[in-house]
């Protein structure tokens, strides 16, 4: 807190007029002896102490998402491997996951209303660098759309994953170890797999009415996808998993 000291050499009646206005709570007077201003007998104001105003920001206590917004308290990154390992920052992986904390009011189509997909206290998985992160209650939050959630999971496992809207969950299959003359490829040669078979699917998107459009693909399907889209995932089965748009469907094999 900032301080100015006056003291009785440095007052004088143009300085005096100074102080005309100022709140009591600001200034304090303790009088001591006389000094002559003027024509005017004043206390002497030895040790005259202004305090500086301080803007303190103010404490919330809530926040309420509007629209198809949806307020997420952050997964801690985990800060070690299976193994016990000690992961360096850089070496985390960004947390994808977290807790529903409050939801808006939903999003309107036309006449009809939808509400929010999701319900607070849900454990719910996120698409990479979506939202705005902010701080609340010491703790990182994420505001982010109802579209941005892909799923979600109230288990440690991703194989219970439940996709919302037009997102599809994937089990990966196995990459090719072995080129067609049989020569045998590193990890870092193998190709990425983009052939899966569908685990779930979400209950479809919304049209301009805000009615669901049913999938294109159904669970059980081993369908062909576009490479790098999605999020992925690592099952506790050791198997890959996918989650990506029905739109990143290409085909369905058979």
């Amino acid at each position: 807190m900032a301080t100015t000291q006056f003291t009785t050499s440095s007052i004088s009646a143009r300085n005096m007029a100074l102080f005309e206005g100022l709140r009591p709570s600001a200034v304090q007077f303790p009088c001591v002896g006389h000094v002559k201003i003027g024509n005017l007998t004043q206390r002497t104001l030895k040790g005259i102490i202004v305090k500086a105003s301080t803007v303190v920001a103010p404490k919330h206590t809530a926040i309420k998402p509007l629209g198809d917004r949806v307020l997420v308290k952050i997964k801690e990154a985990e800060e070690k491997t299976e193994g016990g390992i000690l992961l360096p920052t850089t070496a985390q992986t960004k947390p994808q996951g977290g807790e529903v904390v409050a939801i808006g009011e939903g999003k309107t189509f036309g006449k009809n209303k939808v509400g929010i997909s999701v319900e607070s206290g849900e454990q719910v998985v996120y698409s990479k660098y979506a939202g705005t992160e902010v701080e609340f209650n010491g703790t990182k939050h994420l505001i982010l759309k109802d579209d941005d959630i892909v799923g979600i999971l109230n288990t440690d496992d991703v194989k219970d994953l439940k996709p919302l809207n037009d997102r599809v969950l994937i089990k990966v299959s196995e990459a090719e170890e072995k080129t067609a003359g049989g020569l045998l490829l590193t990890e870092a040669t193998k190709e990425k797999p983009s052939v899966g078979t569908v685990i779930a699917v979400g209950p479809g998107s919304l049209d301009e009415e805000g009615n669901r459009k049913p999938l294109s693909v159904t669970t059980g399907n081993t369908v062909l996808y576009s490479k790098y889209a999605g999020n992925d995932f690592k099952g506790k089965d050791g198997s890959d998993y996918i989650a990506l748009r029905a739109s990143d469907v290409i085909a369905i094999l058979s």
